[in-house]
């Protein structure tokens, strides 16, 4: 079993088989993983709406695609910001989850953390596990669980970001980047 701290700031990252639509091809970056449960943000499902027509302040903050992302189907209402912070120190408004990634306090003025930043990423809602949930999807093999790089947060192309990340693993998940989307066509 692994280490409980362990998991937080890696990548969650769908396998085929899995058959939640919610998470279909999903790459989901950690921000929480522990006794209580796991809380965690899909990088790759960009919405049509733009962060200026939600958080208008932040917009010119946030890297391309300029768009809300949704984080996961819990509280599609609430909305966290992602940001990578290079070096050792991050300014007020920001805690660190992993590495130079950590979370933003949106009740921040961004005028404060604007110059700190290296990118930002806004999503509406979140993915969230209960105690032991996670655990079970992947015991029962619905998730590759990989490192995750600061690039992946705010991946200019999100639409590739699911076969970008196995691609680059040095394991058998690299040729899992080459799973056709639909199977039966083959």
């Amino acid at each position: 079993m692994t280490e409980v701290s362990s998991l937080t700031g890696r990548l969650l990252v769908a396998t085929p088989a899995l058959a939640d639509p919610n998470f279909d091809r999903a790459v989901v970056l950690l921000l929480d993983y522990d006794e209580e449960g796991s809380l965690g943000v899909v990088l790759n499902r960009p919405t049509p709406v733009g962060v200026r027509d939600i958080l208008g302040s932040w917009a010119g903050l946030t890297g391309e695609p300029d768009v809300v992302f949704q984080g996961g189907p819990v509280s599609l209402d609430s909305a966290l910001g992602v940001a990578v912070i290079p070096g050792d120190e991050g300014p007020l408004g920001w805690r660190r989850v992993h590495g130079a990634i950590g979370l933003v306090d949106l009740e921040t003025p961004p005028e404060l953390l604007g110059p700190a930043l290296g990118s930002l990423r806004i999503f509406a809602g979140y993915a969230g596990w209960g105690p032991g949930q996670l655990e079970g999807e992947l015991g029962e093999g619905a998730w590759y669980v990989v490192e995750s790089e600061p690039g992946d947060v705010s991946s200019p192309r999100p639409e590739n970001l699911w076969r970008a990340v196995l691609r680059r693993q040095r394991s058998e998940l690299a040729m899992i980047a080459t799973y056709p989307d639909d199977p039966s066509l083959n």
